[in-house]
């Protein structure tokens, strides 16, 4: 089982405070975020965005094995993922992310198409991430 790891660092409060996150391998390394990349139009990147991304990458690549395993290997699968963050009862929610995609396929009906890209999107692990899942903590203090 593959295990990946990220790592983010945030000082100060909410409104006034300043992160940054990284990845494992690296390609993602200390990038800003703060309250207002996250809740307004600011600098820096958020967790949603980074969400987002990892959600089209997952399901372009779902979407283009089922189309492989079905016969039919896609020129291109591009995928905009769209997270939206909203306020609930005095926290936050994402109610809805919204997958737009693109594709390059010779072969299957368009109904086909549709079909092996609905199982592609309920296969997907990120999918799956935002239908439920455990959640571990373990903290730390320092």
């Amino acid at each position: 089982m593959a295990v990946r790891s990220g790592s983010a660092r945030w000082t100060g409060n909410l409104a006034q405070g300043a992160g940054t996150v990284s990845t494992e391998t690296g390609t993602l390394a200390n990038a800003p975020y703060s309250f207002r990349s996250r809740f307004e139009q600011g600098g820096g990147t958020n967790p949603e965005e980074l969400l987002a991304a990892a959600h089209a990458g997952c399901f372009s690549m779902a979407f283009a094995h089922a189309l492989s395993s079905a016969g039919h290997v896609p020129d291109e699968v591009a995928t905009t993922a769209k997270v939206h963050l909203q306020q609930k009862d005095g926290g936050f929610v994402i109610p809805l992310v919204e997958l737009a995609t693109v594709v390059k396929v010779n072969g299957p009906s368009d109904a086909d198409v549709q079909k092996i890209a609905d199982g592609a999107k309920a296969g997907c692990p990120v999918s799956k991430l935002f239908a439920g899942a455990e959640i571990r903590l373990q903290l730390t203090r320092a």
